[in-house]
Order: structure tokens, then sequence, then C-alpha cells
């Protein structure tokens, strides 16, 4: 069993979601995920396989872009948003992971739809400092 460090999480994190999400190099994000990954995401189907199948099948435009990540032990917890994913407005998303053996084994979100400058009452945007255009 290898045990990594916080640090070393987050850097795990950020680098699968780039190979999956950006690259879409498929193969290679196999490295990251165990093949006993467990998906609790109500948006994608289970296993790992659901997760790649989400991303193959969104537009060539999907873009996941983090502006926050925190790890506590084997946890890694990242504030994002995913933009060109074919839907009327972006999603912006707390996802959480469990690292094990280096490995992402396990994953939970919250999905939200990002509220523009009209639709937010407190008048603060939902990710960064501003509203989406």
């Amino acid at each position: 069993m290898t045990k990594t460090t916080p640090e070393q999480n987050k850097a795990i994190v950020l680098e699968a979601i780039e190979i999956l999400f950006h690259k879409r190099d498929y193969a290679a994000a196999e490295r990251f995920w165990s093949p006993a990954y467990i998906q609790h995401s109500a948006a994608l189907a289970p296993g790992r396989e659901g997760l790649f199948e989400f991303v193959k099948v969104a537009p060539r435009e999907l873009h996941y872009e983090n502006v926050l990540i925190v790890a506590d032990g084997d946890y890694v917890m990242l504030h994002s948003r995913i933009s060109g994913i074919g839907q009327p407005v972006n999603w912006v998303v707390v996802d959480i992971v469990r690292i094990e053996n280096g490995l992402i084994v396990e994953h939970w979100d919250v999905i939200q739809d990002e509220a523009t400058r009209e639709s937010s009452k407190s008048g603060r945007p939902m990710f960064g400092d501003k509203f989406p255009a």
C-alpha cells in the first residue's frame, strides 16, 4: 500500500482532470482511476467507464476549470466550473474524491447551474470573481 501526501493527492487529481477532460487521452487516464472506482454522482453512470463515457460524448468545447483545491489525508475537494457541455448554462461543481494507493477510487459531487448577475440574490458570482458572460 502506497501512502501519498495531501499535496501529492492534489497533484494526482489535477493531472488526472487535465488528461481526461482536456487531452481526452482515455488510455493515459486509466492510470489515474482505479478499475474498482466508485461513482456516487447522480449525473454519471457507474465506474470509471461511466465517467469516461460522459467525457467521450461531451462536446469538444468541454472545459473543466478549477479555482480551489483542498486536501485532507486521502480526500481531495475541488470547486470548479464545467463549461462547454451543451447546456444553456455552465455547471459549478464541488467534487470530492478519495485517493488510495495513488489512484482515484471514489467520487462524490454537488452540481449546480451557474447563476447570472440577474439571477443571483446575493449579487455575487458562484465561481471566481466575475459572473459568466
